[in-house]
């Protein structure tokens, strides 16, 4: 859909620019039918360097460099017609057409190549997205499911934040993370950590509290690598908060490691999921091998729960206020998943302008009820 999407908006971009090459032609036209009329000591000839000008701001250097040729001939034109071709001047402002047209196409020539640059570099990073973060499933035993994610790399697509849900024998796993820093750097610890969480799903019946163990082993390595490239490997961990959600119980078992609390929308209230116990970041070498005992806390048919990332509750205004996520879920009370996820996103980007400081991802998790035939796969 992202695809066909972005083939809409090129074809859109061509059918306005083919448009908006009327306004250049149009100028050009006008300035010499004038330029005609008046009399021979106005001079309204250097006026047409608009025309190529104003065509570098919608058009390639292609379309700029005719507009620049066609402007130049009816400088030309104008000057047969006016037996005044010969005189300095009139060569002086036939030159500076000429200079104004090759530096416009010049520079458009170099911004093309900018934004073919730039859109390979974010083609490959959405790639890169989709193999790492794989999306979601909407549907996972009786959970409804939507997510978003936002890098604060423009350039890219992709950052330090991650998220990923897999099926185990009798219900569903999530994970949340954050990796400390943000865009590519990060992108290592948070696919080794992912790896490390896939990996263990296959062990259907590895409970909570020894996956974390598993998962604290597999970034010390991954840090341990880093050793020798890293600006400051001791400052290299990952925040993660871990749901097991069972199908048959009205239930959610929590465990976090230095990450922001899970959010339960029940009605119009707003409840913050506070474990028992917060295990360090994983990656520090200060999870016990025994493993935290994960806290349960109920979660039935209706509730919503929302894992988010600490970019978003640290989101600022101009102003220097963070994003209250707490007032701003409990206003969305009565949506589904997925257009809570959407106006939780616009209301984030309405509060920092459009322009995020960190990368951010949330979840929303939603138990329907119950019901015989259900699809168990995620």
């Amino acid at each position: 859909m992202a695809v066909a999407r972005r083939l809409t908006d090129l074809r859109q971009d061509l059918h306005l620019a083919h448009v908006l090459v009327a306004v250049p032609l149009a100028l050009i036209a006008i300035i010499s039918v004038v330029d005609f009329l008046t009399p021979s000591t106005v001079h309204l000839r250097p006026l047409l360097v608009v025309a190529p000008a104003l065509t570098a701001s919608f058009a390639g250097p292609r379309a700029t460099a005719l507009i620049g040729a066609l402007a130049l001939a009816a400088g030309a034109l104008e000057g047969v017609e006016g037996h005044s071709l010969t005189k300095p001047d009139q060569w002086m402002e036939m030159l500076a057409i000429f200079a104004v047209s090759a530096f416009v196409v010049l520079f458009r020539a170099i911004q093309e190549r900018h934004e073919k640059v730039l859109h390979r570099v974010r083609s490959v990073s959405e790639i890169t997205q989709r193999v790492l973060l794989r999306p979601l499933p909407r549907q996972s035993g009786p959970l409804r499911i939507a997510s978003m994610y936002l890098a604060a790399a423009e350039e890219a697509r992709i950052g330090g934040d991650l998220y990923a849900a897999t099926r185990t024998g009798d219900g569903t796993r999530l994970l949340i993370g954050d990796v400390r820093g943000k865009g590519l750097d990060s992108v290592g610890e948070a696919s080794a950590l992912l790896c490390a969480f896939r990996e263990a799903s296959h062990h259907q019946h590895l409970p909570l509290w020894a996956l974390v163990p598993r998962l604290e082993s597999s970034v010390c390595r991954d840090v341990a690598e880093l050793i020798d490239t890293a600006s400051n490997p001791s400052e290299c961990f990952v925040t993660a908060s871990i749901l097991d959600i069972p199908d048959a119980q009205a239930k959610v078992d929590v465990v976090l490691c230095g990450h922001p609390p899970p959010l339960l929308l029940r009605g119009n209230r707003v409840l913050t999921l506070e474990p028992d116990e917060v295990v360090p970041p994983l990656g520090l070498d200060l999870v016990k091998s025994a493993g935290p005992q994960p806290t349960t806390f109920p979660f039935e048919p209706g509730d919503i729960l929302l894992l988010y990332t600490d970019g978003v509750v640290e989101a600022r205004n101009r102003t220097g206020a963070f994003f209250d996520l707490t007032a701003c879920l409990a206003k969305r009370a009565g949506d589904d998943v997925d257009t809570l996820i959407e106006r939780l996103r616009k209301d984030l980007l309405d509060h920092v302008g459009g322009r995020l400081g960190d990368d951010t991802a949330m979840i929303a998790v939603e138990r329907l009820p119950a019901g015989p035939g259900e699809d168990k796969r995620g």
